[in-house]
């Protein structure tokens, strides 16, 4: 694992496009896993404006979302198929017959769950998954006590995480209780990950999943596991790690870092894309 600490929020979320971006460049028939989320907004507006202004082409890449709403048709303003294409697929040049998401209006929902690991399989795996980071440290919706070799399934959602999603619904009450969420293991399957963690509210649980033990309490301490997982956050959420001087020492002095290091343009993101 390695952690990098970036001034602020945009530049933490430029960083994130910048290492999405080389990766699609060097390998266009990318298999990319997707999250969202308001910290995936800033990185979906800088990918879309590398799109319109670099010419960063889409057209071959496939992508795979963590997780799906049961229930929730594909234009339900709170679903995340609505999401993904407000915030990404429709901005940029990818053909939507790539871009998969779990079918949480499947009538055999367990049925739909291994048909996903089958469609990911089949496309020869992730190449690069983006993740953020709930305050309870689950990724995707691998809640608390999630097994750390769990595949795509049901889940049922904690009180606290439909306290925080139900705020992105305009009627809160439709907020569903049970979502499809890859699994920890399907997770961990990925060849490169990416955990983009902002803001001083995920400070405490940054620390225990990066810096703590492996438990199935913290779903994203698993990571630890992954030999191939960059972690990059902005000062807020670095602020209780206890490693913060050696995490900021490789980033300044490693060569796999040197072309990051520039200051980031973080105030060109396209006032359209920018996150409420």
């Amino acid at each position: 694992m390695e952690l990098v600490i970036q001034p602020d929020a945009e530049c933490a979320a430029w960083l994130v496009a910048s290492l999405i971006a080389k990766a699609l460049r060097e390998k266009p028939h990318l298999v990319l896993g997707l999250a969202t989320g308001r910290t995936m907004e800033r990185v979906y507006g800088y990918l879309v404006q590398m799109h319109r202004e670099e010419k960063l082409d889409f057209s071959l890449c496939r992508t795979f979302n963590l997780d799906e709403y049961i229930g929730l048709s594909p234009d339900h303003p709170g679903s995340y198929r609505y999401y993904m294409d407000h915030h990404l697929f429709n901005h940029i040049n990818i053909d939507h017959r790539n871009t998969f998401l779990p079918d949480g209006t499947a009538p055999d929902l367990k049925a739909a769950c291994r048909r996903y690991e089958e469609t990911i399989l089949e496309f020869g795996g992730i190449d690069l998954q983006l993740l953020g980071i709930g305050a309870d440290g689950h990724i995707g919706f691998n809640e608390p006590l999630s097994a750390l070799r769990s595949r795509t399934r049901e889940k049922a959602l904690t009180p606290s995480t439909i306290a925080v999603n139900s705020t992105l619904f305009r009627r809160p009450e439709e907020m569903p209780t049970r979502a499809l969420t890859m699994g920890v293991g399907t997770i961990l399957d990925a060849s490169n990950i990416i955990l983009l963690v902002t803001g001083s509210t995920k400070s405490d649980i940054l620390a225990k999943a990066v810096e703590g033990p492996i438990t199935a309490m913290v779903s994203a301490s698993a990571l630890q596991l992954h030999p191939h997982c960059q972690v990059v956050v902005d000062e807020h959420a670095a602020v209780k790690l206890q490693a913060q001087e050696y995490y900021r020492w490789v980033f300044d002095n490693e060569p796999d870092w040197a072309e990051f290091r520039a200051p980031c343009p973080s105030r060109k993101v396209l006032p359209h894309h920018r996150p409420k």
